[in-house]
């Protein structure tokens, strides 16, 4: 089937001299399930295609949510009150909540209540023009339970029009039983909980927890040494709490990407910059946190990373919903530019994920996923808060 979309303002977000890539007035042709060309004017072997006239909206790539905890049993709200009287992440991690009071609350759920509990979070994300969503495990801590949050990642896929690509996220926290023991922790359940994630095709990607009330960089070393040699790409939580020289390990593996960032230094950027290793840069977290110290955007921008934007939607650090609120926190919290926030949840979170080839730019040969807004400029998709623009959500012809 062939199918052109007309009447367009289109940022098509390739890299060019034109912000954003912007086509005024343009049309899309679309054959089958790949864009066939973008121009101005419709090429003569394709008059007489149905054609669609979207009066002047803005098309942009279809959004990309890069960095998810999606798939959860229960919810932390107790732990928004704690902060809010003056507990930090770190004391109430070290109290017994953070991630092991949701590894608890997930583990006492079946297969079937969390697809049911992840699904409306799923829906909330894909009602605002998003075509790709990355999930992590990391909520089970024993293997069977890391098992089952990956299959309902894939059951997930299975039920809505949505591409899920699965984190193994193994190495998030250390299990009460574990404590003290992280090296048997790794030993015994991570790597072995990983080739079985492997064995049953339910990881795409292998991810870590470096910091201090996590995994040392050592840990993770030996994680990501077993996912080189199952041949699965790897990427990291990274100097969120403080420099472990988490990036620089990632980078060192050619990570997809390194995430959080707060306290990376210029060494860390360089070495990321130099490996491709993508910045996935997360405000929900840091709004929630009320972290006072941000990413080294200047940094970043200097050394010439590539800067994603996600959600970072998870249960106790960013109970966030909205790629586009966090586009909008990441140009007010951040300082990154509209282009560069916008980028960051298409083009940019394509290299995050290893996608580049196929998603996160309007470019012929690519997929034909596109998101028409009732928007005439790119900034009106950052500028507004708790409002969705999306006209309609094109998948293929």
């Amino acid at each position: 089937m062939r199918k052109i979309l007309s009447g367009l303002r289109i940022a098509t977000f390739e890299e060019t001299d034109t912000p954003y890539g912007l086509v005024k007035n343009g049309s899309i042709g679309i054959d089958g399930e790949r864009i066939a060309w973008i121009a101005q004017d419709i090429p003569n072997d394709w008059r007489g295609v149905e054609s669609l006239d979207f009066g002047g909206r803005l098309a942009t790539p279809a959004l990309i949510d890069c960095h998810t905890h999606l798939v959860f049993g229960g919810n932390r709200a107790r732990e928004f009150e704690m902060r809010l009287e003056g507990a930090s992440y770190e004391e109430i991690a070290r109290a017994g909540g953070g991630i092991v009071s949701s590894v608890k609350a997930t583990n006492g759920l079946s297969e079937d209540e969390l697809v049911a509990q992840s699904l409306p979070r799923l829906d909330t994300l894909l009602a605002e023009g998003i075509s790709t969503i990355e999930i992590k495990s990391g909520y089970g801590l024993n293997i069977e339970a890391e098992l089952k949050m990956l299959r309902v990642a894939r059951r997930l896929a299975a039920l809505r029009p949505v591409r899920i690509l699965t984190s193994y996220l193994g190495a998030h926290a250390v299990p009460p039983e574990y404590r003290g023991r992280a090296d048997d922790y790794i030993s015994q359940v991570v790597l072995p909980g990983l080739e079985a994630a492997h064995a049953a095709n339910l990881v795409d990607a292998v991810d870590g927890f470096c910091e201090g009330i996590a995994f040392s960089p050592a840990q993770i070393t030996r994680v990501f040494e077993k996912a080189r040699a199952l041949g699965l790409p790897v990427k990291l939580h990274a100097e969120q709490l403080s420099n472990l020289g988490g990036a620089k390990l990632a980078a060192s593996f050619g990570a997809l990407s390194a995430d959080h960032l707060e306290y990376l230094d210029e060494d860390g950027a360089r070495a990321m910059a130099a490996a491709g290793t993508v910045a996935v840069l997360l405000p929900g977290a840091f709004y929630a946190l009320r972290e006072e110290r941000a990413p080294p955007v200047r940094i970043l921008r200097d050394a010439g990373v590539r800067m994603a934007v996600a959600t970072d939607c998870n249960p106790g650090t960013s109970p966030l919903t909205s790629l586009l609120l966090t586009m909008n926190m990441a140009c007010t919290l951040f300082r990154l530019t509209v282009e560069e926030a916008l980028a960051g949840a298409t083009r940019e979170a394509a290299h995050a994920l290893g996608l580049s080839k196929e998603i996160g730019t309007i470019s012929p040969g690519k997929r034909a996923e596109i998101a028409i807004w009732n928007a005439e400029q790119p900034a009106e998709l950052c500028y507004r808060i708790g409002f969705n623009p999306l006209h309609q959500l094109i998948l293929k012809a």
